[in-house]
Order: structure tokens, then C-alpha cells, then sequence
């Protein structure tokens, strides 16, 4: 006899029932909002470029720093959201970060934040961080130990990190050898299973590890993630902790930050 399927706990929930859940790599995409996702000074600027067959594009004042959304609603990751940075305008990617669409918005958003104020700071101080970051590759997988995530590392140079549940997962490669080239990740976080990830991201090599920390400090935040019941995925349902939202109220914007006069800002340390 088949075992009884897991309990949905959204059973007394209507489709359009307001939930707060967690863990948040679980939680679905949620709202695709640019301008939440993206916050940049459009109004300093920042352009953004809407372009034909399902892509948007913006880039910085200087054209070194460029974000792209590329809609591909037939397969799997639906997508793909893509930073990348090169030190000449228009000239070779010195660095990229990919996320399917499927990604949760929050994640995607706390990495365009750190980027923002990175280059801020970078054009303030005439310094370069978004190419030349020094900070070492621990203060992007501490989150994970704080937040009571598994890790394991083999002699092929690789450590793996999974979360409480067994269903979230961040491999870093660390020794040279393993990356073929520059925009081959360096690191690479998914929810689900490996071979069929509910979603899945992408830090190539040189991708400054501050950004990557702000990804894994959202990713073991435990602050609820509100969504719609028909926006949570089905397989993980019974897996997710939830308590009813009766009023979404959803986060404040805040302005770009001018640029510090200090040290370079860190948002994770």
C-alpha cells in the first residue's frame, strides 16, 4: 500500500488567500516588479532600455554595470534575470550573476541593492570594488553557518552547504582548478533537486563576494515572504511554515543611498 500523501496545509485557504512563508528558498517567485527587483536611480542616471520578444535591459550612468531580464515562459527556469560587469564600456564581462525566474524577488532584489550601493561608493571614492573586492569568500558562506546549514567539502576542491530541510543547497568551488572560464560559476545555489531545481543561480568566478553575502544572508533570513496561495508551489507546500497574511503591505522602496564618505559599506560581514 502507497504511503498517504503529505497534508496541504493551505487546504482551508482560498487561491487568492495572503500567506506568509518560510523558508523563504521554498517560497516561489512571487511578484516580478523591476523597479522592486532593480533599485536603482533611475532618475540619477540609471537608464532602463524595454526591448521587444520578452527582454529588458538597464545599465549605469557609465555603462560598465548592466542587469537583463529575458523572458522565457516554455521552459523550466522561465528565464533569466543577469548582472554583469566589465571594465570598459560595452567590453568584455568581467563578471556575471545568473538567477532563473523562478528565483524568489526578495533574493533577487538584496543583490541589485548591494550592487547599487557598491558603485555608489565606487564612483564617490574613484575606486573599483565591483572589480578588484578583496573580501575573502568566508564572509559570503557564514550566513549559512549561522543559519543552521549543513557542510560538507570534498578533495575536488567543492563545498556544499544545505539547508535544515535538505531542499536548499549553495556549492562554492574553490580551488582554481575546477572553473573552466570566467563566466563558469564559482558558485551555485538552487531549492529542490539538483537535475530538476525549482530554481536555480549563478556567481561566476570574479563575482565580488560581497554581492554573493548578500544573497545568502536573504537566503537564511527569517523573515516571512509574502505570497498568494496560487503562487506557492505545489511540491513543497507541506514542507513550508505559514501563517495567513489578511493585509499584504509591501516594502518600502527606499531611496538610493547617497554615496558614504567612510569605508566602503558592507552589508554583510
Amino acid at each position: 500500500m502507497l504511503p498517504d500523501p503529505p497534508l496541504d496545509p493551505f487546504n482551508n485557504f482560498g487561491p487568492d488567500q495572503e500567506v506568509k512563508v518560510l523558508p523563504r528558498h521554498l517560497a516561489g517567485p512571487g511578484e516580478r516588479d523591476l523597479c522592486e527587483i532593480w533599485p536603482f536611480p533611475f532618475d540619477s542616471g540609471w537608464r532602463l532600455h524595454p526591448a521587444e520578444d520578452g527582454m529588458t535591459f538597464s545599465s549605469s550612468p557609465c555603462a560598465r554595470v548592466w542587469t537583463r531580464l529575458v523572458l522565457e515562459p516554455d521552459t523550466r527556469g522561465q528565464g533569466m534575470w543577469t548582472i554583469g560587469a566589465s571594465r570598459i564600456p560595452f567590453g568584455p564581462t568581467s563578471w556575471q550573476i545568473v538567477f532563473d525566474v523562478t528565483t524568489p524577488a526578495e533574493l533577487l532584489h538584496d543583490v541589485p541593492a548591494e550592487l547599487r550601493d557598491r558603485y555608489l561608493w565606487d564612483r564617490s571614492n574613484d575606486r573599483a570594488y565591483l572589480f578588484n573586492d578583496e573580501t575573502a569568500p568566508h564572509t559570503a558562506y557564514a550566513p549559512l553557518f549561522a543559519g543552521g546549514w549543513s557542510h560538507e567539502a570534498n578533495v575536488q576542491g567543492t563545498q556544499t552547504f544545505r539547508s535544515p530541510d535538505g531542499l536548499g543547497a549553495v556549492r562554492y568551488r574553490f580551488a582554481p582548478g575546477t572553473l573552466r572560464g570566467p563566466n563558469d560559476p564559482a558558485w551555485t545555489a538552487w531549492a529542490g533537486d539538483w537535475g530538476t531545481p525549482q530554481w536555480k543561480a549563478r556567481f561566476a568566478r570574479n563575482t565580488p563576494a560581497t554581492l554573493v553575502a548578500a544573497f545568502t544572508t536573504s537566503l537564511i533570513s527569517t523573515e516571512p515572504l509574502h505570497r498568494t496561495l496560487k503562487d506557492v508551489p505545489l511540491d513543497f507546500r507541506h514542507r513550508l511554515n505559514t501563517t495567513a497574511a489578511t493585509a499584504h503591505q509591501p516594502p518600502a522602496r527606499p531611496p538610493a543611498a547617497p554615496p558614504p564618505t567612510g569605508p566602503a559599506p558592507r552589508r554583510t560581514q
